[in-house]
């Protein structure tokens, strides 16, 4: 009999090859309505009560295929809006609902998200109703908040504009684990970064406990710090959950062994739908998802205190489910619970230990019986906890559309105060440049402003940017790779600059302001029209005014303080691998590149000619030289890859971790340069090199320099 043998794809071959397909993902090509597709536009026309409409109905329509527990799906639509929210994270913006991405893998495959693909074909008759003007990522939240809603929450409001996207995030953040549910992620209340969920394919914690271990102190331990991962503070934890758990129920009817395989691993015939449970009927009262049977509440399809009053009502004694996973029911306690498919039934309240931690951990538990006491104010703080649950990823509050938006405007909006002044005009941008120029600051420390400003931007959840500048301010202006002491100088340089020029603009009685935030930016441009002059071009770098300043208080400082890079290879930082803090998942600095590449929405050529920009504008962490491949720095030169790839030269490394290195002169020894890992992989990696080789060639100086000022102007205006 002939062997078998595995096939190998490049990425078996080669695992740790640094892979670019992120860079890739989601080209307007690969939208199927077109490049010129406009979803804002499309849903300003959505008949929004209708849908609503629509909603409400079909919540109470059960059917046959997959029954409705309680004869209401609204508690399966909030998991399902829930879970594609929930797995948002701050340190890089990424999950979230505002992409839809919880339709493919992985996330739909994650074993916390079993039946949900059930939840996405019952919602099927209403996208298909509304096609192009109701992208799916709108719809899914939609439907979460019509059914809290339509089950007595009065909610805060709600936004539409999020678009679809139409392929897998293959982004590896994800996770390196090669098994789901494992709980190597962190123990004892720590969580190593970016991630905010214990275990993979968990959105949050176990809810049996820590590693399965049914410990209520331990489980708060870690739903503190997973939620505080995702920005929501105890209050906020602990009003999600009390209220989330007001509804619906969790489904374990027997053994796991019967559970089939995720979407993705299921038989084409399926048609999508994963999951397939082999045990009885293997749907309404005989349904599996997580493996636990808990029903929390007396009233599942009403919103109230009622598991906040039981919660501390009872004792609560720890059991097996029938998949023989830890769950906990009250003890002498009547059976006042509804069976969701027999009314002549009636169960026990039951919890997970998940739960148990709001009454266990002093913090939560005074901040539940003070709800408890107060259901009006629960009620508020569940509303304002969902509305930034499911919009905290969708930006600025520009971008929300539609009839319900709430006129209040909150600090996760990164909101900015409105412009009370015209911009300059072009001359008067031209008289600034000068001015700028003349500060003396030099080339290098204006373009490293300028891309320190700018590129805290991130399109996972369009928060940062230059407008706002808000480097001026506690924790962005003590970031270690922002030079803090440096910046102190630049500022004040360009301070002066700015109140010279409001002034003379208010003494002509003339409308026209420079913000700080259009300033730091346009000091940049100079530098690099200075610098493609000094190589012999004439460009002029696109710069568009009208930015504001942020004040200090519209500053989230929590959140901008966490998200502080400890890598950052476009200025060739990267944290001194002695300090990374414990808890950090350790890579190579060339990933973290490919990383903010993808979240400032770059392409791999736009990486590449940025990378080599700066490198010879010599705007490099505390300016020390590695990478400034170059004897004109300070000139837009391709120097930086005709040396990279020059075959004189030898590398070798020079410290213990293999991130800095030094070029040697082959027949001299001599030693010629200095660079990072960072700099070296657009000599190794095959795809980069063949970029660099066309930013090398004799005849690519002006292409080289053009190229770099388009994908500079992209950076400087990703967020205006």
């Amino acid at each position: 009999m002939k062997k078998k043998v595995r096939k190998r794809w490049i990425t078996d071959w080669w695992p740790n090859r640094l892979n670019l397909k992120v860079l890739r993902q989601n080209s307007p090509e690969v939208n199927p309505y077109g490049p010129d597709f406009d979803y804002a536009k499309e849903v300003q026309g959505l008949d929004v009560e209708a849908v609503k409409e629509d909603l409400k109905a079909l919540m109470k329509t059960s059917q046959d295929w997959w029954p409705a527990d309680f004869g209401h799906y609204g508690p399966l639509f909030i998991r399902l809006a829930w879970h594609s929210a929930g797995s948002y994270r701050i340190y890089d913006g990424r999950g979230g609902a505002r992409e839809g991405s919880l339709r493919f893998p992985p996330r739909i495959n994650w074993p916390d998200n079993i039946g949900l693909d059930k939840a996405l074909r019952l919602l099927w008759p209403i996208k298909k109703k509304y096609g192009r003007k109701l992208s799916w990522a709108d719809l899914i939240i939609l439907a979460g908040t019509v059914a809290l809603e339509d089950m007595g929450v009065k909610i805060l409001g709600f936004a539409l504009g999020r678009e679809d996207i139409y392929e897998p995030d293959e982004s590896p953040d994800w996770g390196p684990e090669e098994e789901m549910l494992t709980s190597h992620r962190g123990q004892g209340g720590k969580l190593e970064r970016p991630y905010a969920a214990t275990e993979m394919g968990l959105i949050y914690v176990n809810p049996e406990g820590p590693g399965g271990n049914p410990d209520p102190v331990g489980s708060a331990k870690e739903i503190r710090v997973a939620f505080y991962r995702m920005g929501m503070d105890d209050e906020e934890t602990v009003a999600l959950i009390a209220g989330g758990h007001a509804f619906g129920k969790c489904h374990g009817a027997g053994p796991g062994k019967y559970l089939g395989p995720d979407p993705s691993s299921s038989p084409i015939e399926e048609q999508g739908l994963g999951w397939k449970y082999g045990y009885r009927s293997g749907k309404g009262p005989d349904t599996y998802t997580s493996g636990f049977e808990v029903i929390w509440s007396p009233t599942p399809t009403k919103f109230g205190i009622q598991y906040l009053h039981l919660l501390f009502k009872h004792d609560w004694e720890l059991e097996k489910s029938p998949d023989g996973k830890h769950q906990w029911v009250a003890k002498d306690a009547p059976e006042i619970v509804p069976d969701p498919y027999d009314p002549q039934k009636k169960h026990k309240p039951r919890m997970l230990t998940a739960d148990l931690a709001l009454k266990f951990d002093p913090a939560y538990s005074k901040i539940a019986k003070r709800f408890l006491e107060n259901p009006e104010e629960f009620e508020k703080a569940f509303a304002r906890a969902w509305y930034k649950l499911t919009h905290r990823d969708m930006g600025p509050k520009r971008y929300y559309l539609g009839p319900y938006v709430p006129q209040e405007e909150f600090i996760w909006q990164d909101p900015l105060p409105p412009r009370d002044f015209e911009p300059p005009e072009e001359a008067e941008l031209e008289e600034l440049k000068r001015r700028l120029l003349e500060t003396g600051l030099g080339i290098a420390r204006m373009v490293y402003t300028a891309w320190a400003s700018a590129s805290t931007y991130r399109h996972s959840d369009r928060r940062g940017g230059a407008n706002g500048a808000r480097i001026r301010f506690y924790p962005l202006n003590r970031w270690e790779v922002n030079h803090p002491e440096d910046l102190k100088e630049v500022l004040a340089a360009y301070e002066k600059i700015q109140q010279a020029f409001n002034q003379e603009q208010e003494r002509k009685g003339s409308p026209r302001r420079v913000s700080f935030a259009d300033l730091i930016v346009l000091g940049g441009c100079a530098a690099v029209e200075e610098a493609a002059r000094q190589a012999g071009f004439e460009v002029k770098v696109p710069f568009k005014p009208g930015r504001v300043d942020a004040r200090e208080d519209q500053i989230e400082v929590a959140f901008y303080r966490e998200i502080e890079p400890f890598a950052e290879g476009f200025r060739n930082y990267f944290r001194d691998p002695s300090r990374i803090d414990e808890g950090c998942v350790f890579t190579t600095p060339e990933y973290f590149l490919v990383d903010r590449a993808q979240l400032l929405r770059l392409t791999v050529p736009e990486m590449v000619v940025l990378v080599g920009g700066l490198r010879a504008l010599g705007a490099t962490y505390r300016y020390q030289g590695y990478g400034v491949l170059t004897e004109r720095p300070g000139v837009l030169t391709n120097d930086f890859f005709v040396n990279l790839l020059d075959m004189g030269v030898e590398w070798k490394p020079a410290d213990d971790y293999r991130y800095l290195f030094k070029g040697y002169d082959r027949k001299t020894g001599e030693a010629r340069w200095r660079a990072t890992r960072v700099d070296l992989i657009f000599g190794h990696h095959d795809e980069l090199r063949a970029v660099a080789e066309v930013y090398a060639a004799d005849d690519a100086r002006e292409k080289f320099v053009r190229d770099f000022v388009a994908a500079w102007s992209k950076v400087m205006h990703l967020d205006f």
